[in-house]
């Protein structure tokens, strides 16, 4: 029985996480759980599942949480999702957003447990931090996007094999037919509307403007100690090989499937075990798989992420944050789509380089946040 402490229940990822927990429930058990602010959901959860802890990150809608199980440690307020990275489970499941994410994941690897991570944020900001952390501590970080899960099956669950290239994959996003000069006008449910995958808000926006696959790479470049120009983007509009690495003889080793999560969820907490999914099954018969160059015209964002990763540094955390607050703007009708790389290029143009180190991180993560806003009152103004 593998004892999960799962953050961000509530979440798309959350979610099918307990939907794996519940597949098979002689294998897994939700020893603690935490989610942000779905009070409602979450108390469903937290009494389906009884978990020894349980915290709630935003207590705005506290009063949703009518009940809590007998023998369910309860805790709200910001700092609460740390009480659920417990020493008592086998594994973290971090599925958060944001920067509390990296926190979390840090502690766990001072308790020295495993990590099936998929937030971002973690490594994209701090991966120079973490990395080095879990490699002393001798903690694995197991990769959840469909695209670094995909790498780690075609290099055999084997992180420190050796190979030539790696071929991330993108769907190009919901915009990816729309016309280059008619982007401007684009509304937020546009940029939501992804023709193969069913995700939240903020990473389909990002899949739009392909910030999400500038944050892949970096990822990518810490999970498998590669360089930048050890890996390559492509455009693959169908969405059925989720990644590729070429080896030094040639030879590409693809993984595919249909678009969902359910899979590299799922194998995050059984590999090298491949358990039954039901309806996971890919047909490939009439199916033509395309792959294109990303086009600096149409996915600028993808470009201003590369800058941030040659910047290095606190640089990725910076536009990681910014991001976050922008495509915020934007989803709330407050700035259009096309402005969003525009105030990512700002925001690095205004960071300060700053060493490596969590406090530095923190600081840089708010700044970048601070700055957004101060671009956004001053182009309001104007």
């Amino acid at each position: 029985m593998i004892k999960i402490a799962l953050l961000g229940s509530t979440g798309s990822i959350g979610r099918q996480v307990l939907s794996v927990v519940e597949r098979y429930p002689e294998k897994f058990k939700i020893i603690s759980m935490a989610a942000g602010s779905n009070a409602a959901l979450f108390s469903q959860q937290v009494n389906k599942h009884k978990p020894k802890i349980a915290c709630l990150t935003n207590p705005e809608n506290l009063s949703s949480i009518t009940e809590i199980p007998l023998g369910t440690e309860f805790y709200y307020g910001e700092n609460a999702l740390l009480h659920a990275v417990t020493g008592e489970c086998d594994i973290v499941f971090d599925a958060v957003m944001g920067y509390a994410g990296l926190k979390a994941v840090k502690q766990a690897i001072e308790l020295k447990k495993n990590v099936a991570l998929a937030n971002k944020e973690t490594l994209v900001a701090g991966g120079g931090l973490i990395m080095p952390m879990a490699k002393k501590a001798g903690v694995s970080i197991i990769p959840v996007d469909s695209e670094h899960s995909a790498i780690w099956q075609a290099l055999n669950f084997d992180t420190n094999r050796e190979y030539k290239k790696l071929l991330i994959t993108a769907s190009g996003g919901a915009l990816r037919n729309i016309p280059v000069e008619n982007l401007s006008s684009v509304t937020a449910s546009d940029a939501l509307m992804h023709p193969n995958w069913n995700m939240g808000k903020k990473i389909t926006v990002d899949c739009a403007t392909m910030v999400n696959k500038g944050f892949e790479v970096i990822e990518a470049m810490w999970l498998f100690n590669a360089k930048r120009s050890d890996i390559e983007v492509v455009i693959h509009p169908e969405s059925i090989v989720h990644s590729l690495v070429e080896f030094s003889d040639g030879a590409i080793m693809a993984q595919m499937g249909i678009p969902s999560m359910e899979l590299p969820i799922q194998l995050a907490l059984t590999y090298p075990e491949r358990l039954y999914i039901e309806n996971h099954e890919l047909n490939l018969f009439g199916r033509t798989l395309n792959f294109k160059e990303v086009d600096k015209e149409r996915y600028p964002a993808f470009f201003t992420v590369d800058k941030a990763i040659e910047l290095g540094k606190n640089f990725p955390c910076a536009v990681s944050a910014a991001d976050e607050r922008v495509v915020d703007l934007f989803l709330n009708g407050k700035i259009k789509y096309t402005e969003i790389p525009l105030y990512l290029e700002k925001v690095l143009e205004k960071t300060e380089k700053l060493s490596l180190s969590f406090e530095n991180l923190e600081y840089t993560d708010k700044m970048a946040r601070v700055i957004v806003d101060e671009i956004y009152l001053s182009r309001s103004k104007a």
